[in-house]
């Protein structure tokens, strides 16, 4: 099968596609709907299929006969742990968990929680809940208690799992001090708290609610998976909305199934028995999709990392994994090449081992710049692939499919939209741009499988956010072009959401806490070029009249309450203080001009702009910052 077949079939008469796509799952009721159109313009796939997907990551993969092989790879730099699990005792662990939740009073279609760190018990608490209909949300364990508490709330789950340390290099972060935090915050009460005792650090049980995750596992039976249909959700996803206010992504058990062995075969070119690699954080989209269910479902062999490029011990860290496991496939985001490349130019480290198993590395979760995708394709020997795709979508939506002939790969775009995905770009208007015109990025419908179709507790808000702008079509919220032969450049956000290492973050979020300072009268924040992270926030400050802080004081202050708030992973620690913002005669900052000043960028001040002397003072303080190239 070509590629060019694929995606033609895929776009002329999408339900056939899916439906011979749908035809290689273990279901257990086949579905005979393909699609169906909504009103509001959303779309169901396989509406009255019936499948579990904990079944299809494990149970079947033991019927196929699989039991004996290795299904999760557990390496932890950071303690000193490796651990192997083979689909059999995978399933076992699994089957009793889930049977604990069950004696918990945890039912189908009921929330649960995890907020743990790179432990297998983390990917064995999502296949429990999956395998009883749970519907899990995993929080990453580098949130504060306020945004845990704000999950909590939203997703209102019967139970939360969590253990009681998560590791940063050398230092132990304690989770249940932050977990009992979030509880005081939040309205919302789960019946039981579950904690893994880890040995760096003991966490103090709150009698009546809170239960040792392997004393409670004694006494528990195992459980068999039960039928799900195909539109039932599978689990929440939350990621940073433009509000503030975390968007809970629904992704379906059906869709989600038939995506993500698609991707894997066809994406990725994995196959049955082959080591996978998705280097990542179980509280992120790549967790899921590429550490949890794409390679189990798919037969492969999946490594849980828990550490991190570099010093665990050092920027050889990722080569030793490849050649001790044999891996065959990885995926990253560019922010930890970067890391590496850092620490080890010319590749001394990495022609330490030997890499023969690896066939290519993919990279993604935010822009691959040139000159790291040479070094590292350089020192490594081996092709590397970018490619796109969002949280809402599940997988890839632009990449180089090396499972199909005919496919291509292009340094600097993150490629051809995949089989499935109807990429165009429009203007401001909703009129189609020609080849090498940049506007924004959308998606014409229907969304494939596996993308998500609503918010959880919120249809609104999701159709206003995706489908509102450009009618017919699903608003990336990205902008970029195609060139002349479909290839996609990605050029970057069209909203407030940055990419700090590959990880969605609010900017509005921060300008609220930021906006809080009693000394502040108004500000603005936004993501600057980093050379290691991608992207980081800056904030700009306008004091109010009288105030005397130092800039130094107010960063300071400023730095401890993001942390307090939305947690270290957001990277604030950039203040400048201005004059004055640069605003619209209605008021509105520019943000899209704050953008391209502090980034370097030829820029064009609006008609709109109350006083163009503005843009000379931010340059002026702006001019130190290092820029992207």
């Amino acid at each position: 099968m070509t590629y060019q077949h694929s995606y033609a079939h895929s776009i002329s008469d999408p339900a056939s596609f899916w439906q011979a796509q749908a035809e290689q799952l273990a279901w257990q009721r086949k579905p005979t709907v393909t699609l169906q159109q909504n009103a509001d313009g959303t779309h169901r796939w396989f509406a009255d299929g019936r499948l579990n997907s904990c079944y299809l990551a494990l149970d079947h993969q033991i019927e196929q006969g699989r039991g004996e092989q290795l299904a999760l790879i557990y390496d932890s730099p950071v303690t000193g742990v490796q651990q192997t699990f083979t689909y059999h005792q995978l399933r076992d662990e699994v089957a009793c968990l889930a049977g604990l939740l069950r004696s918990l009073g945890v039912r189908k279609g009921d929330g649960v929680i995890i907020y743990m760190p790179m432990v297998p018990q983390a990917a064995m608490a999502m296949l429990a809940c999956a395998r009883i209909g749970a519907v899990h949300s995993v929080v990453f364990g580098g949130f504060a208690a306020n945004e845990l508490a704000l999950r909590i709330d939203d997703a209102r789950p019967a139970l939360l799992l969590t253990a009681s340390c998560g590791l940063e290099f050398d230092r132990v972060i304690e989770y249940k001090p932050l977990v009992d935090r979030a509880l005081q915050l939040a309205r919302h009460q789960p019946r039981h708290v579950l904690v893994l005792q880890r040995p760096q650090a003991s966490a103090e049980l709150q009698p009546g609610r809170d239960l040792d995750w392997q004393q409670a596992l004694l006494g528990a039976a195992p459980v068999a998976p039960v039928e799900l249909d195909a539109g039932d959700p599978l689990y929440i996803m939350y990621t940073s909305g433009t509000t503030g206010k975390p968007k809970g992504i629904v992704r379906e058990n059906g869709g989600n199934a038939v995506a993500l062995c698609y991707a894997m075969r066809h994406v990725y070119g994995m196959r049955a028995g082959d080591v996978w690699w998705g280097i990542s954080d179980v509280g992120w989209v790549v967790g899921h999709s590429l550490i949890v269910y794409g390679p189990l479902m798919s037969g492969c062999t999946t490594v849980f990392y828990e550490g991190k490029p570099i010093r665990t011990p050092d920027a050889s860290a990722y080569w030793r994994v490849v050649e001790q496991y044999q891996v065959n496939g990885l995926f990253c985001a560019p922010t930890a090449m970067r890391a590496i490349r850092k620490e080890d130019p010319e590749g001394a480290l990495i022609r330490r081992h030997n890499l023969d198993s690896l066939r290519q590395l993919f990279l993604a979760g935010e822009k691959l710049d040139s000159s790291t995708h040479e070094w590292l394709e350089r020192v490594s020997s081996k092709p590397v692939h970018d490619h796109w795709w969002q949280t809402e979508t599940g997988w890839p939506v632009t990449a180089p499919c090396v499972g199909l002939e005919g496919s291509a790969a292009r340094p600097g775009s993150s490629n051809r939209a995949v089989p499935g995905y109807h990429v165009q770009v429009l203007d401001d208007e909703g009129k189609p741009l020609g080849p090498n015109q940049q506007g924004a990025i959308v998606i014409a419908l229907p969304l494939p499988p596996g993308c998500s179709q609503t918010l959880w507790g919120d249809h609104q808000r999701y159709l206003q956010a995706y489908l509102q702008s450009y009618p017919g079509y699903y608003h990336t919220g990205d902008g970029g072009y195609l060139d002349e032969d479909g290839f996609v450049y990605i050029m970057g956000r069209t909203d407030d959401v940055i990419n700090v290492s590959g990880h969605r973050l609010s900017t509005g979020e921060m300008e609220d806490l930021v906006a809080r300072h009693p000394a502040v009268a108004e500000c603005a924040v936004i993501g600057v070029h980093d050379e290691i992270k991608g992207q980081v926030p800056l904030a700009l400050v306008v004091l109010k009249d009288g105030q005397g802080i130092g800039e130094a004081q107010l960063q300071g202050e400023l730095v401890a309450d993001v942390r307090e708030q939305i947690g270290a992973l957001a990277c604030f620690n950039r203040v400048r203080l201005v004059k004055r913002l640069p605003k619209t005669r209605s008021g509105k900052i520019l943000r899209a001009v704050l953008r391209k000043i502090a980034d370097g960028q030829a820029y064009t001040a609006p008609s709109t702009l109350d006083d163009p002397a503005v843009l000379g003072e931010i340059e002026g303080v702006l001019a130190d910052l290092p820029r992207a190239g």
